[in-house]
């Protein structure tokens, strides 16, 4: 079974948007067999994203600020081999898709060594505030950043 979400996720192309963030697995994320409890991988995950999206100029706020909302409607993750308490991990966010949503791929690895510990995806829709109404298409202040961000790499 390969350890692959997607190809395209393993590396950074000039076409595409990746941020990552390094981490060390705190106590307080342990469950009773001395794991990382299988929620708090979505954490790292959120970290990771919000790393991205903060490196295209779209952090929380300019969202917010933008009118639109990009709340998670579909999460997975593949548990390939446990977190423990002080293990430094990287996990890497890779933008896959903005078009008509914003799909995010995971990977999370052992900073030595490089280790596959898990990975995943998240899938987000933009919505309106207030009176939550789905978009199918991203609204132009989300693509602008990821345009500018793409001519900025290349």
């Amino acid at each position: 079974m390969s350890d692959k979400i997607n190809p395209a996720a393993e590396t950074a192309p000039a076409r595409e948007l990746s941020a990552e963030i390094e981490a060390q697995v705190p106590f307080c994320d342990l469950d009773p067999l001395g794991v990382v409890w299988h929620g708090n991988y979505y954490k790292y995950f959120e970290l990771a994203r919000t790393e991205l999206m903060r490196s295209i100029g779209f952090d929380v706020e300019e969202m917010r600020d933008s009118g639109y909302v990009w709340p998670v409607a579909e999460s997975s993750c593949r548990y390939v081999s446990p977190l423990r308490y002080g293990m430094r991990v990287i996990c890497r966010a890779v933008l896959l898709e903005t078009e008509h949503r914003l799909k995010i791929a995971y990977r999370i690895t052992e900073k030595d060594g490089g280790r596959l510990l898990a990975k995943g995806q998240t899938l987000q829709v933009a919505v309106k505030p207030g009176t939550w109404e789905m978009f199918f298409v991203s609204p132009e202040p989300l693509l602008a950043r990821v345009r500018a961000a793409l001519e900025k790499r290349n």
